[in-house]
């Protein structure tokens, strides 16, 4: 029985959804002008779904880019436990439902995350029956596992995470978020660390079974054409991996204390829709300027002689730390909790990182122990550090690290995938549906 808090608290979160409904999809239909997937099938976020209603799905959320390729190998294990499984697939934004069609075989479908208001988390559940829910990290939606608690549906927190900063924000909505926590059937958690500020924000049954990221392999033929680029180039790459607004002009100020003869800038920013934004900083700052979107399997010869190239294009990651000789870990340089540096690592790239990770804490903590990459206290501090990684020797070291921290940290996904078919009951394989 909810206390009187709990139902104030939820029936007020509800309201407000309710409420910025309208601007919700107003946000959608704009931002599709620039990804325009965003407007594909809007209607599903609201709960309304073409076709016949279903059932016996086992329904995975991974609501972008990053827990889309990691909960890729999840499904994957499971599948080798489970090859009857039908597959529903959800996800939040339009790289990651780009991304999951590769997870997808005859039979599965794949469909927006809803809006996590009462009515349109009921319509989500009574139009696709799940015989289990699986959501990636840290996708804790009140209304919607609230719903899937009341029709018995088991759900899964898998390659959960949460930060000392996230955990002191869900105290604060603890008459909130205490429930939706309470109603997880199974967490499998990827540190000990983040099981104990799980079990305190009142998930029971949190495993831990480690970080399905390091499960993703990185595409050879991309990391083998990025060294080929690399040959060709008389010149080091700098990679600025994944970065974050704000980052881009700190780094271009910083780049232009550099002395010449400077090693080749390459910038990939984490959303695509910040590409023009960023093109124009840098050619704003006075570099020339070359872009990923602009060649096809070689760079042009004006992109050879550019001072900076912006990666301007979508899963690639693994061309650019291929053709870099160290990244600068974006998120990390401002207080932003930094990105996942498993990629750069298993594509033999060391990383320069900077003193803001809380959102993969552990994971950096462990590629430092492993020599797999260095901790600055600034982004000045980072490109000196940088620079000094490019000597040959120095390079390899850490390169040879990288891959044997890479690699020793798998098997997430094989834990995974066994303690869920031990634990939960898989719906038989059925032909049919789909959507």
């Amino acid at each position: 029985m909810s206390s009187l808090a709990q139902r104030v608290a939820r029936g007020a979160y509800s309201l407000l959804l309710r409420l910025l409904q309208p601007l919700y999809v107003l946000r959608l239909q704009r931002r599709g002008r620039v990804e325009p997937l965003y407007q594909h099938a809007i209607d599903e976020r609201l709960g309304v779904y073409d076709g016949a209603p279903s059932a016996g799905w086992v329904w995975v959320h991974a609501v972008s880019l990053g827990e889309t390729r990691a909960a890729a190998a999840l499904i994957d294990a499971l599948r080798v436990l489970r090859p009857g499984m039908r597959l529903l697939l959800t996800h939040g934004t339009a790289t990651g439902r780009e991304a999951g069609v590769e997870a997808l075989r005859e039979g599965d479908a794949q469909a927006w995350l809803p809006y996590d208001t009462p009515a349109i988390a009921e319509r989500f559940l009574a139009h696709f029956s799940p015989a289990i829910g699986v959501l990636m990290e840290t996708e804790v939606w009140p209304n919607l596992l609230l719903a899937a608690q009341a029709r018995s549906l088991p759900m899964v927190l898998a390659n959960a995470r949460l930060s000392v900063k996230s955990h002191r924000q869900g105290q604060r909505l603890a008459a909130l978020m205490r429930p939706a926590a309470q109603s997880l059937r199974l967490v499998l958690a990827q540190t000990e660390a983040d099981a104990a500020r799980l079990r305190d924000a009142g998930a029971p049954n949190v495993q831990v079974s480690g970080n399905l990221k390091f499960d993703m392999s990185p595409e050879p033929a991309q990391v083998a054409l990025g060294h080929v680029w690399q040959a060709g180039l008389a010149r080091d790459v700098v990679l600025a991996a994944v970065t974050r607004e704000g980052e881009e002009a700190m780094l271009l100020a910083a780049w232009q204390q550099q002395s010449e003869p400077r090693p080749l800038l390459l910038i990939v920013p984490r959303h695509p829709q910040r590409f023009d934004e960023v093109a124009a900083l840098v050619t704003g700052a006075g570099f020339t300027l070359a872009r990923r979107s602009s060649w096809g399997d070689a760079p042009s010869a004006e992109a050879v002689q550019a001072q900076v190239w912006l990666g301007d294009s979508m899963r690639e990651m693994a061309l650019y730390y291929g053709v870099a000789r160290v990244a600068l870990l974006g998120g990390s340089f401002a207080p932003l909790g930094g990105q996942n540096l498993i990629e750069a690592a298993a594509c033999g790239c060391p990383v320069v990182m900077g003193p803001h990770t809380f959102n993969f804490a552990d994971a950096a903590e462990l590629s430092e122990a492993a020599g797999a990459a260095v901790r600055v206290a600034s982004l000045a501090d980072g490109l000196k550090v940088a620079l000094t990684l490019m000597a040959p020797a120095r390079h390899h070291a850490m390169a040879a690290q990288a891959l044997h921290f890479a690699e020793t940290h798998r098997g997430a996904a094989r834990r995974m995938s066994q303690i869920m078919t031990s634990t939960l009951h898989f719906p038989p394989s059925s032909g049919g549906a789909s959507e």
